[in-house]
């Protein structure tokens, strides 16, 4: 009979102290990997979210305000040597250290236009890249053509037009091939059209008024993009917007932090658990421990067996604790995001358990953590009935 026949046996036969040792490295193991998972699931949704934004980056022309003030009177103030950026000089933003984490880039060109009876403010965009800048539009209808405009929601009730209907822009022509439901934003009281038929109509042909990027990735260092940014264009301002983002993740990085006080406190509890079932088991089984010493067993292998039992229970709790962590995780995660678990929309064709990928990484991480847990505790248990003096083990029986 091998050292681990013997444990296995044991376990079999004290089924209720391994039922206790199973239990408290399960809690633990599961509580670290639910901690873990949740929070790298509140941080993608974040992402995720910031993905739906569109661009987070403005480039705005420079320009020179003056503020008025007379007596502690605010008499507002006048913007001087405004001079827009040209379409050409756009294209420098490409050339940028990281272009490579440019997701779009979208000049615009805005202005006042007549149409009817009404003053409306008329935006030129690329409609190539508008689905990754505006996601969040939804049309009824299409996207215009050359000769073709989309209108707002509001913009579209106060001139009393619907898809497909006519309209004069400026004295000039346009057909209405689309309407944005109501966006919340001022996008409801614009009218769009193309980049270029917007230049022509408002006379600034080659001329843009500012330029959206979308450059939001998980890895994408956008302060370090809006300086390289401001390098190729001198002549404009460049701002990132990002107070939400900061925002999100301050409360993601307190969450951390406390989910790291929490799983600390929890392993401590699972650790006392294992060693004092443990240090229990070897106290009750020693009549048994000093039949092995008399027979020839050393106190190495006493200490085996020990340890055997404990990273058996240990390993076998490991797996049960991914599974409990992740279900866990499944049930919290509507608690702390909008998207109803997030469905951690990144994982791909990976296999999942209801929505959350299973992290083969992490799978390992806590197999390994509940072993090195369970066999840290029972090192004194096995220290100890490894010091059993066989004479008076035997007084036991």
């Amino acid at each position: 009979m091998t050292l681990r026949d013997i444990a296995l046996l044991n376990l079999r036969r004290r089924r209720a102290k391994a039922s206790f040792v199973l239990a408290g490295l399960v809690i633990s193991v599961a509580t670290v990997v639910g901690l873990v998972t949740l929070t790298r699931a509140m941080t993608d949704d974040v992402y995720h979210k910031l993905d739906q934004y569109g661009a987070n980056i403005l480039v705005v022309p420079h320009t020179e305000n003056l503020s008025l003030n007379y007596g502690g009177l605010s008499l507002g103030g006048v913007a001087f040597e405004v001079e827009e950026i040209r379409e050409e000089e756009l294209a420098r933003i490409h050339s940028i250290r990281n272009a490579g984490n440019l997701a779009a880039v979208g000049p615009v060109v805005l202005g006042v236009v007549q149409v009817q009876d009404h003053k409306i403010l008329l935006a030129g965009i690329d409609f190539a890249v508008a689905h990754i800048l505006k996601p969040w539009w939804q049309i009824e209808g299409e996207a215009p053509a050359e000769n073709g405009v989309l209108l707002g929601s509001d913009a579209a009730r106060r001139l009393g037009v619907g898809v497909g209907e006519r309209i004069e822009v400026d004295g000039w022509d346009f057909q209405v091939s689309g309407v944005i439901q109501v966006t919340g934003s001022q996008d409801d009281q614009m009218v769009f059209t193309h980049l270029g038929s917007a230049q022509f109509v408002l006379g600034k042909a080659g001329r843009i008024s500012m330029a959206e990027v979308a450059a939001l990735c998980m890895d994408c260092p956008v302060e370090e993009m809006v300086v390289q940014i401001s390098e190729v264009l001198p002549g404009a301002d460049v701002m990132a917007i990002q107070a939400v983002v900061k925002g999100r993740m301050e409360a993601i990085g307190h969450f951390q932090a406390f989910s790291l006080g929490v799983s600390a406190l929890v392993v401590l509890v699972g650790a006392l658990v294992v060693l004092v079932t443990m240090t229990g088991s070897v106290r009750e089984r020693t009549s048994e421990i000093g039949i092995f010493r008399a027979i020839g067993f050393r106190k190495s292998h006493v200490v085996r067996v020990v340890l055997l039992e404990a990273g058996i229970v240990s390993a076998f709790a490991g797996v049960v604790g991914y599974l409990a962590g992740l279900a866990g995780t499944r049930l919290a995660l509507p608690f702390f995001t909008d998207t109803a678990a997030a469905e951690m929309h990144h994982h791909g064709g990976h296999a999942a358990l209801g929505g959350i990928p299973l992290d083969p990484a992490l799978a390992v991480a806590a197999v390994g953590f509940s072993v090195l847990l369970g066999l840290l505790a029972s090192a004194y248990p096995a220290l100890l009935a490894a010091r059993m003096d066989p004479n008076e083990a035997l007084r036991a029986l």
